[in-house]
């Protein structure tokens, strides 16, 4: 059952959302969820009792990992997906730690200039919209791959519910029906997916009507029993290429069959004696999480007080030199050679405190990637087992509803994960991200992204498992919810809820939730030089997902108070839910 507290929460933002306002400053956080066994929080009520479900007979935390995926697929289409892609960080209970990089690749016949014209300038929404922004998906094989390599249960078992859902359909409650409102526009633009998402392709769904996906329960049948090949090789790869091909699209059947997942070593780094365990290259997540927190261990931010002035202007300042970094140096590991060690070098973090003026904001126009003279609608789910293994999963369509294309017969909405390459270094694309030639489109390479599926341990010991949704944000809002924990000592709720701010080196400018900063601490940073401002896309900045082991917070972890696991669900949700036991 879903708190009070947090429903109010939930129907306020949906009334802003569905009127374009800023909704008032909300209560105090609800408690976080507290079990002793096994913990789930992920972006939709019904994927985390799968997952939970699963934790209950047995299984593992992959095990639920990849449930969870499958039911999200079904039952939250704006960001779920086996039509998309996403990475996945893994620590077991005996301490070993692995990260799956299942993120979309560019198709064979991709090219530099794919999206722009005859003089070279950008087309609105060729990467955004359509097959021609589509990149071949990774979920399935990601699933699969983490499944046969460190879970314990048949894919029968785990994708049973998943099947169930799509077949027998699901409820539709408040949180559902403003997704698939913002969605409208953009799906009943294609009459495969209007079919499915549109009651009889025409009007959009009510509450307490049912949602049924029988072409989807089809296609997830083929792979509980095929396994990857039903995807990538059979019958549902075939009805993505062909609409692909009569509508403008790229994709050939030999970008699904070369499709590999790979298995990487996570970032690893130290913050004040608590050591994060992020996603490498492709990802950005988690080396401009580890350098960003690398500059800030030289400030005394609980001293300083969350939200004060000086602790914002640090942060900023710290998102500023790190994102000028991101945009600028990094990109798919097998094309690019990434500055990783540079990056995440304690050393080169005292560089950039040294050029921080403390009293003043720094030019992003003036500064040197190196300092050296992803839609919003990405989705993130934690969990943790009885053993103690965890999972931290984000993936995603990129915008929401992806491309906002249903190949016939499949169900399944694509991805429009190719807008995520740089179209032209120094254009933005659909997040705002400026970026430069390491990240230019290739045949077989994956874009860079910024998702951050993280796991962190003290001592040795599991501590946190955190991630976010959010598009280029969802590095700072991963960052501020470590920093609200560790710092300044909230719980594990608290630190999700708290109101955020974000830099991203471009544009120059502080977004901030509404209520993140006072107005006194707003006049204080423009009389620095900052330009603040409350975000116009605020509505829509990502939903964390987290849970922190042995206590509510680090008082009560320190007391040797509190259930083990404490899990929170982003108040901002409209359907996400921490479910334990």
């Amino acid at each position: 059952m879903r708190s009070p507290t947090k429903s109010f929460l939930a129907v306020t933002l949906s009334f802003a959302l569905a009127i374009g306002v800023a909704y008032p400053s909300p209560a105090a956080s609800p408690a976080p969820v507290q079990a002793d066994n096994g913990m789930v929080v992920s972006a939709h009520r019904l994927a985390s009792d799968v997952g939970v479900e699963i934790l209950k007979n047995g299984g593992n935390a992959v095990d639920a990992a990849v449930a969870v995926g499958y039911a999200l697929a079904v039952v939250y289409p704006t960001a779920g997906n086996i039509g998309g892609g996403g990475f996945m960080t893994i620590r077991l209970a005996d301490g070993r730690t692995s990260f799956l990089d299942f993120r979309e690749r560019a198709p064979l016949a991709a090219t530099k200039t794919m999206y722009l014209d005859a003089q070279g300038n950008v087309v609105d929404g060729l990467s955004t919209a359509g097959y021609l922004a589509v990149g071949v998906p990774g979920s399935v094989a990601g699933f699969d791959t983490a499944l046969t390599r460190f879970g314990t249960m048949q894919r029968a078992r785990v994708m049973a519910p998943a099947v169930r859902l799509a077949r027998e359909g699901f409820v539709l409650e408040d949180g559902d029906i403003a997704t698939l409102t913002g969605g409208i526009k953009k799906l009943s633009k294609d009459p495969a997916a209007a079919a499915i998402f549109l009651k009889d392709g025409k009007v959009p769904y009510v509450e307490g009507e049912r949602l049924k996906q029988d072409d989807l329960a089809t296609s997830l049948a083929a792979i509980m029993e095929d396994g990857p090949d039903a995807f990538y090789k059979g019958r549902i790869a075939d009805l993505i290429v062909k609409a692909s091909t009569d509508k403008n699209g790229i994709l050939a059947k030999a970008d699904f069959e070369q499709y590999r997942v790979r298995e990487l070593a996570p970032i690893r780094c130290n913050y004040r004696g608590y050591e994060v365990i992020s996603s490498p290259p492709p990802s950005s997540g988690g080396v401009i999480l580890c350098e960003i927190l690398n500059v800030l261990e030289g400030y005394p931010l609980r001293q300083l007080g969350q939200g004060s002035a000086e602790t914002v202007h640090y942060m900023v300042e710290a998102m500023r030199y790190a994102y000028a970094d991101r945009n600028a140096a990094l990109g798919d590991p097998d094309f690019v050679k990434n500055p990783v060690s540079t990056l995440i070098d304690k050393a080169y973090a005292a560089k950039i405190r040294e050029k921080i003026d403390p009293l003043k904001a720094g030019k992003s126009v003036d500064m040197k990637p190196l300092a050296l003279a992803e839609s919003v609608e990405t989705t993130h789910y934690s969990i943790v087992d009885k053993q103690g293994n965890a999972v931290s999963v984000t993936y995603t369509l990129n915008g929401s509803f992806g491309a906002g294309v249903v190949a016939d017969g499949t169900g399944i909405l694509l991805n429009n994960e190719m807008d995520d390459f740089t179209s032209k270094p120094g254009v933005a694309n659909l997040y705002g991200l400026v970026q430069g030639e390491a990240n230019a489109i290739a045949p077989k390479k994956t874009p860079l992204s910024s998702m951050s599926p993280t796991i962190i341990t003290k001592d040795g010991k599991l501590f946190m498992v955190i991630g976010s949704p959010g598009g280029a944000r969802i590095i700072t809002i991963t960052l501020e919810a470590i920093l609200n924990v560790i710092d300044h000592g909230m719980n594990i709720q608290e630190a999700i809820d708290a109101p955020r701010i974000h830099h991203q080196w471009m544009p120059d400018t502080v977004r901030m939730e509404p209520f993140a900063l006072s107005p006194d601490t707003q006049r204080l940073l423009a009389e620095m030089g900052h330009t603040v401002g409350i975000d116009p896309n605020w509505t829509i900045w990502g939903q964390a997902a987290g849970i922190l082991v042995g206590g509510d917070s680090i008082a009560a972890i320190e007391e040797g108070k509190g259930p083990r696991l404490n899990g929170a669900m982003d108040s901002r949700s409209l359907s996400g839910k921490a479910v334990g036991y």
